[in-house]
């Protein structure tokens, strides 16, 4: 038990580290610096920033000095935000980001499972090709156009809904909404693909010839094994969200990781960028892992084969 366990770990560890690395040296390796600016400042005021942010010492000394403060827990100063640390601004974001990705797959769950069953046991007919006509359609539309859309519908044109900002729960629906539909599509034509090859297996046929319900077959034999594959898309799902949010956040003026991640990449604040990737990486290593265990509880034969 302890065994795997330790694998596991030092598997994410190093994962972590490569994803850490290849982010600094490709941040490093981009054209600019964080103090650049039109207009150059004296050479003295550069030499005194770059001292202070230990830019002046050699590539491969600021990677040693960078890394054993994330040891440490400290992800650094920020460049552009000099008033705080980047600890203080993921610590700000974080919940922000969470709250709207957590809602997004929540709703993507709670719909597209129903949907994907309904479509699935009405196949061929005409719900279910609208069903998957929709989804097909959430999938066709990125984040990019569905988000302005959203504003234009519900916020310039209904006037129901705020067009961005961050405070009242009022500002949470439209970012959910816009991160959900791809998901709820994807979740609903897994759903309904999977309970369709479920639905047909040899035991429920026998199940159904002794005489079983079709509602005690769905909900004690096929819902089960046919969740399979929705709960092993949770952890692509999430990366997912997690994308999708550097969209969705700067369209509607949210102060969470996505956007500081796009405004640390523009500004070149380098310990910013590093400091959400790593925060970021760090989650989905953690999410990938209670998703295989929450696969191993559904499934006796993952259990086993451990």
């Amino acid at each position: 038990m302890l065994k795997p366990l330790a694998a596991r770990l030092l598997e994410a560890l190093l994962t972590l580290w490569l994803l850490a690395t290849l982010c600094f040296v490709l941040l490093r390796a981009a054209p600019g610096g964080p103090f650049d600016a039109e207009k150059a400042a004296p050479p003295e005021v550069e030499a005194a920033l770059a001292a202070q942010y230990r830019l002046d010492r050699p590539l491969p000394a600021q990677y040693a000095l960078w890394l054993g403060d994330v040891v440490r827990g400290d992800l650094g100063p920020s460049f552009q935000y000099p008033d705080y640390t980047v600890n203080q601004l993921v610590g700000q974001a974080l919940p922000v980001s969470a709250l709207n990705g957590g809602l997004a797959l929540l709703l993507a769950l709670a719909l597209g499972v129903p949907l994907g069953v309904l479509a699935a046991l009405r196949r061929g007919r005409a719900l279910d090709r609208v069903l998957m006509f929709g989804a097909g359609l959430g999938l066709a539309v990125p984040k990019f156009v569905a988000a302005p859309l959203l504003v234009l519908l519900f916020a310039v044109t209904l006037k129901w809904l705020p067009a961005g900002g961050w405070g009242e729960w009022r500002h949470v629906v439209l970012p959910v909404i816009a991160l959900a539909l791809p998901n709820l599509a994807w979740c609903a034509r897994l759903t309904r693909a999977s309970m369709l090859e479920t639905l047909s297996a040899d035991y429920l046929r026998a199940a159904r010839a002794r005489g079983l319900s079709e509602t005690r077959l769905l909900f004690a034999h096929a819902l089960r094994p046919g969740l399979l594959p929705v709960v092993a898309w949770l952890a692509p799902a999430l990366i997912n969200v997690v994308t999708g949010s550097a969209v969705v956040e700067q369209v509607f003026g949210i102060p969470g990781m996505g956007r500081y991640f796009v405004q640390g990449a523009l500004n070149r604040d380098y310990t910013l960028v590093l400091g959400v990737v790593l925060v970021v990486g760090a989650l989905i290593v953690l999410i990938g892992a209670l998703v295989d265990a929450l696969r191993a509880a559904l499934d006796p034969r993952l259990r086993e084969a451990r």
